[in-house]
């Protein structure tokens, strides 16, 4: 007998809408493999709809902040119910950028050079900073969102504007830019899935790059690498998965730039819309989404 799982999706993060088409996606394919489906928001119903449907296992479809920081996989903790992706800590870790990215470093991951603004001191003196430790252009984004949201590449001209744009978050990332290629791996279970590269239309692989039919950004797969390369940040990929202590599926974004590969980012719970790319380097490796959905929900477990 399929078992009964429940899809926790939408949420308050800047992120919703990718959400909602991860938990249909999901959901369509499970109920047309014969799975029994609910899909639940996080709100005030939750704990109810967890309660009556009583779920074999949770998937959570959740992205950015509330879906992937820590707090709802410690409610979900509390259920006692298998639920996927990684656990209270590493989702908390990898979602926090000053503290991954020190990680990173810690364990010897390339990842580009930074600092944390806080708006609270005197940005007087920015621009002079910023031309000591990293050079125009640079790279502002928040701490803690996901899928590219507000990152913005700035030069001495439009920093001001985007420093105002950011305000509300307190305190933000200002990170080194870093050109050249854009590789995205994906690790499945403490394993090498595979890599796909991305030709962005546009400046960079933003949020619209990202989920935006009319992007049209090129996905190519398989990376044009020498195999010694290609291992190199296949290797980087899941030295970072394990050093986070993250769990079942994760996507690690890198630069190409030199010769040298760059740590952005890892992704505790990759999206699962239509233009998701783990989705993608799966079906590449012959692993349809049916067969990606159920190695997740197999991964799942209440003690991470």
């Amino acid at each position: 007998m399929k078992k009964k799982i429940l899809i926790i999706s939408g949420g308050i993060s800047k992120e919703r809408l990718i959400s909602l088409d991860t938990g249909l996606q999901v959901a369509k394919e499970l109920k047309k493999n014969g799975y029994k489906v609910k899909i639940s928001e996080p709100d005030n119903h939750l704990v109810r709809n967890i309660k009556q449907f009583k779920p074999n296992i949770i998937f959570n479809a959740l992205h950015g902040q509330f879906g992937e920081d820590g707090y709802i996989q410690t409610i979900l903790e509390g259920f006692k119910i298998p639920y996927t992706h990684s656990g209270t800590v590493a989702s908390a870790l990898a979602m926090d950028k000053e503290i991954s990215k020190k990680i990173f470093i810690k364990n010897k991951i390339s990842t580009p050079k930074f600092f944390k603004y806080s708006y609270d001191k005197n940005n007087s003196d920015l621009i002079k900073i910023i031309e000591k430790k990293l050079k125009f252009p640079v790279v502002l984004k928040p701490i803690n969102e996901g899928s590219s949201v507000n990152v913005f590449i700035c030069t001495k001209k439009n920093i001001s504007k985007v420093l105002k744009l950011l305000e509300s978050y307190k305190q933000i990332i200002i990170e080194e830019f870093i050109a050249g290629r854009e590789i995205q791996v994906a690790i499945m279970g403490g394993k090498k899935l595979g890599a796909i590269e991305l030709k962005p239309k546009r400046k960079f692989y933003d949020y619209r790059a990202k989920y935006d039919v009319k992007a049209k950004t090129e996905h190519i797969i398989p990376v044009e690498l020498s195999k010694n390369k290609l291992d190199e940040v296949m290797n980087m990929a899941l030295k970072a998965h394990k050093v986070i202590g993250c769990k079942g599926v994760t996507r690690s974004d890198f630069k190409f730039y030199n010769n040298k590969f760059y740590l952005l980012e890892i992704n505790t719970q990759p999206g699962m819309t239509r233009l998701s790319l783990v989705p993608e380097i799966a079906r590449y490796k012959g692993i349809t989404f049916i067969k990606l959905i159920e190695w997740i929900l197999k991964d799942a477990s209440t003690k991470k």
